[in-house]
């Protein structure tokens, strides 16, 4: 059986489309017949503390479905203070060179990026070991963070964050990105490196449309995520006008915005907006086969960025209301998916909402179960697996 190393800073039961993407990543090379570990930190994430079951250790190494999850030593923190934030992610960091420089680790090796600095420490390492380095990026870091504004543009940490990119895209073997923009990003900083399509396709194992219908109920639009400052959940409940139409906004999930949405909602502003707060991924699928739609916003047009949420909840069926610009727009549009705005747009999306509000509740399933169907073929996992083993590239 071939042997496989995952590096990654998140891994469940930490929850979020990073934890979830690269847990899905580790099932699909085990199903494939390889022996799969995965190298992260202690269980902490979104709140920035450890769980329970991960305090007082300084290491644990545990079986989650027949992959080995080797969990090393961090100092969590989601502080805003940056001393306190460096500290957290040098950590970390520590523990993880000092655990490639001297145990024994496979000779395929997928490293995932971004954080930048674990995977220059990953990628650093790996390469004086000879290692097959598969780099998987999801997100093109700096250029993400500069047009969040979470980074100067010329400043000292931009272009130390500039050499770190440059280094692990000239030391990776080959490269995974999960959209044509970030392929197109590598190519144009290094023409000749082997670079592929690596879609986050879900794999819900669901056979059949199991969408319910509900004729004389309002619509019910729903975000399911993080409450982050990059998704901007806020200024939307803030902006969105459901005045006067039946349609409701249901919020589920966890993140720095969180207070503040539960504050507004308190108000008249928060009329026909609802929250839940999170959920386990397993019930909050059972929770939403009643809804309807999945609005799928972003703060910023972010180059690179394809959120899996489009993927995930169009193979359940559920119809997109694309709110985040880039390659999403193109995906939701190609494969007729739904409905988009323009990042930042609020007349645009408004003026959607309109036209959904518009639609019947047959009309709607009608168009979940053709989403359905679509997905199955056109976002299927197996299938771009497949592909990339074909390829050699795990």
């Amino acid at each position: 059986m071939k042997e496989i190393l995952i590096i990654s800073n998140y891994y469940p039961p930490e929850k979020g489309a990073a934890a979830n993407r690269i847990e899905q990543l580790a099932l699909k090379l085990h199903q494939n017949n390889y022996k799969v570990s995965v190298i992260c930190p202690l269980g902490n994430y979104p709140k920035g503390e450890l769980f329970p079951e991960y305090k007082g250790k300084f290491s644990v190494t545990e079986n989650r479905d027949n992959i080995t999850v080797k969990r090393l030593w961090i100092y969590p923190s989601v502080s805003k203070n940056l001393v306190v934030r460096i500290i957290s992610v040098l950590s970390f960091s520590l523990s993880l060179f000092f655990y490639l420089l001297f145990k024994k680790t496979p000779q395929k090796v997928v490293v995932q990026s971004p954080p930048l600095l674990l995977s220059f420490i990953s990628v650093f390492v790996l390469s004086l070991k000879n290692k097959k380095i598969i780099l998987n990026i999801s997100d093109l870091w700096p250029l993400a963070a500069i047009e969040l504004k979470a980074l100067k543009e010329g400043s000292f940490s931009h272009k130390f964050s500039l050499f770190l990119e440059r280094f692990i895209y000239k030391k990776a073997t080959l490269i995974i990105g999960q959209s044509n923009e970030i392929i197109t990003h590598v190519k144009s900083l290094f023409p000749e490196k082997k670079c592929y399509l690596y879609r986050n396709f879900p794999d819900h194992k669901v056979e059949e449309f199991d969408l319910k219908f509900e004729e004389n109920q309002p619509i019910k639009i729903f975000y399911a995520g993080l409450l982050g400052i990059a998704q901007g959940v806020l200024e939307m409940c803030e902006k969105i006008n459901l005045y006067g139409l039946n349609i409701e906004l249901h919020l589920f999930g966890d993140g720095a915005e969180k207070s503040q949405i539960e504050a507004l909602l308190s108000s008249e502003k928060g009329k026909n907006i609802f929250f839940h707060g999170m959920m386990e991924r397993n019930d909050l699928h059972e929770k939403l086969k009643t809804f309807d739609i999945a609005i799928v916003p972003l703060k910023v047009r972010i180059y690179g960025s394809v959120p899996s949420k489009i993927f995930e909840y169009g193979a359940l069926g559920f119809p997109i209301l694309y709110f985040g610009g880039g390659e999403g727009e193109t995906i939701v549009e190609e494969n007729n998916m739904g409905w988009i705005a323009s990042v930042e747009n609020y007349e645009q999306l408004n003026h959607e909402i309109q036209k959904i509000s518009k639609m019947s509740k047959s009309e709607l399933f009608e168009m979940k179960k053709s989403i359905f169907i679509k997905s199955e073929i056109n976002f299927n996992l197996d299938n771009q697996m497949n592909y990339l083993i074909e390829k050699d590239v795990f």
